[in-house]
């Protein structure tokens, strides 16, 4: 494989598991804290974008998570395919 092909891999490996998982702790946020005992934290992550309820807000970190997953998960194939 070329060294630029390489790198972008592993950029997008990395990306992908930043998305999948800084995704998948707003979505935890938005389902356990947020819906069975909000007075945990003083201010919701949620609210950090005000003009997104906490309902839309979990939605969205769970796509965000989906999407880093898969990105992710097909740079681990591609990487393991070429050793």
């Amino acid at each position: 494989m070329k060294r630029v092909s390489a790198k972008r891999i592993i950029v997008a490996k990395v990306i992908g598991e930043l998305l999948f998982l800084y995704g998948l702790l707003s979505w935890a946020d938005g389902v356990v804290v947020q819906f069975t005992h909000p007075e945990w934290l003083p201010v919701p992550v949620s609210h950090l974008l005000l003009w997104i309820r906490t309902d839309t807000f979990t939605i969205l970190s769970f796509m965000v998570s989906a999407l880093g997953f898969i990105i992710w998960r097909l740079t681990k194939e591609l990487t393991d395919k070429t050793q």
